[in-house]
């Protein structure tokens, strides 16, 4: 039988995790730096696209802000799962 509450026994039994390197954080945030002018690029042409297959002039600008509210969301979670984890510093 378990001495332990059920929680307390599984959290005993999970592995222990690292702290991030500073390393391994410089090149997540980098990789963000990436994120968000090619989500922004990546909008902008689809909209083009989209004008252009649909006839109309203002797609593209509709496309670039969902691209940049893309990066601007995947930038929040990021900084949101480091905060969490303790290692947002």
């Amino acid at each position: 039988m378990l001495d332990l509450p059920l929680a307390a026994y599984i959290e005993d039994r999970l592995p222990m995790k690292r702290p991030k390197s500073a390393l391994t954080k410089v090149g997540e945030y980098s990789a963000l730096a990436f994120l968000l002018p090619s989500a922004t690029a990546v909008g902008y042409i689809l909209g083009v696209y989209a004008d252009q297959a649909l006839g109309t002039r203002y797609l593209y600008l509709v496309f670039t802000l969902l691209g940049i509210a893309a990066g601007i969301i995947k930038l929040l979670q990021q900084l949101q799962k480091d905060l969490r984890n303790g290692d947002g510093s």
